[in-house]
């Protein structure tokens, strides 16, 4: 089965958050979002706006084509 496009965003939120070695808890605080969506955001549980997913990538310092690939 293909992963949604929610799943991928999450999957490649998480790697490069990890890379860069922040926690969930950093990038929360640095996007001003509750936990819990942040982690939904990961799971690929939550459906994003464009303006949401150009926020996370700014706060993860890399391009929403690299989110979305």
């Amino acid at each position: 089965m293909s992963k949604t496009s929610a799943e991928k965003f999450g999957e490649n939120m998480k790697r490069i958050r990890l890379e860069k070695g922040m926690s969930q808890s950093d990038l929360c605080h640095s996007l001003n979002f509750d936990p819990a969506y942040i982690s939904n955001i990961e799971k690929g549980k939550q459906n994003l706006t464009i303006g949401t997913m150009e926020k996370i990538a700014k706060a993860l310092n890399t391009s929403l084509d690299q989110l979305l690939k």
